[in-house]
């Protein structure tokens, strides 16, 4: 097949503009930013972060992409995230996908992108994990802020891999993960106590990951699978 018959490419994004993503994705997750609040514009965020305001808006073309905000011509960028995760599944793939299902692919790809993520991070990537863990460690009885922020945390981990299609594979997991069905699981189970054991797990998983130890982290992310496995198999 000829060259001009294949579809173009995208490349993954720089390392600074990667920084902008998370920082904003973070903002917009933990609600700094809530749903339909306008961000600052292109010129301010470039200021603040101190980068050009061209790495500002390809990181705002990433974020709209990815369906967390919209940009209206002449108005800016709004944010669309539902932070209740009760809205549709973005892709008909995960709107298809069943809790078992997703329990599956769970399992197949969440070992392999620790271990990615630990070869590849940067210490700044390691970072924002790190400001997401202490959010996250921050919750006491919220059940729908620990989900947003464990999912953040997941998200992170997969751009930390650096590998394209992790993280389209990652993304679309992360879409399955906010249908309702496991949104009203968790808010039936995650009591204060069973928070507070899901930060213990999360600050042992970020500590492996900070000193690189994959054999560890890769065992946090198994007993989080079965965790979440045997409170779906208690719903059934």
């Amino acid at each position: 097949m000829p060259n001009s018959a294949l579809p173009p490419t995208t490349s993954l994004p720089g390392a600074t503009v990667k920084y902008v993503i998370e920082t904003l994705s973070t903002r917009i997750v933990t609600q700094e930013y809530a749903t339909e609040e306008r961000l600052p514009s292109e010129r301010q965020l470039a200021q603040e972060l101190g980068v050009a305001r061209n790495t500002v808006r390809e990181a705002l073309d990433q974020l709209e992409a990815r369906g967390m905000i919209r940009r209206r011509a002449g108005s800016g960028s709004f944010v669309t995230y539902d932070p209740d995760g009760q809205g549709e599944a973005l892709s008909p793939v995960a709107a298809e996908t069943g809790p078992l299902q997703l329990q599956v692919m769970r399992g197949i790809i969440e070992p392999e992108m620790v271990r990615l993520a630990i070869v590849n991070m940067s210490p700044r990537q390691i970072e924002a994990l790190s400001v997401v863990l202490s959010k996250m460690e921050a919750v006491q009885t919220d059940a729908a802020a620990f989900v947003r922020l464990e999912e953040e945390f997941h998200r992170l981990l997969a751009e930390g891999t650096g590998n394209p299609l992790v993280i389209a594979c990652y993304n679309l997991v992360l879409d399955a993960r906010r249908q309702s069905f496991r949104t009203a699981m968790y808010r039936r189970h995650l009591t204060p106590t069973r928070i507070a054991i899901y930060q213990q797990g999360y600050n042992g998983l970020f500590n492996a990951i900070a000193a690189r130890d994959i054999e560890e982290a890769s065992e946090f992310m198994k007993l989080a699978l079965i965790e979440d496995q045997r409170l779906l198999l208690q719903e059934g």
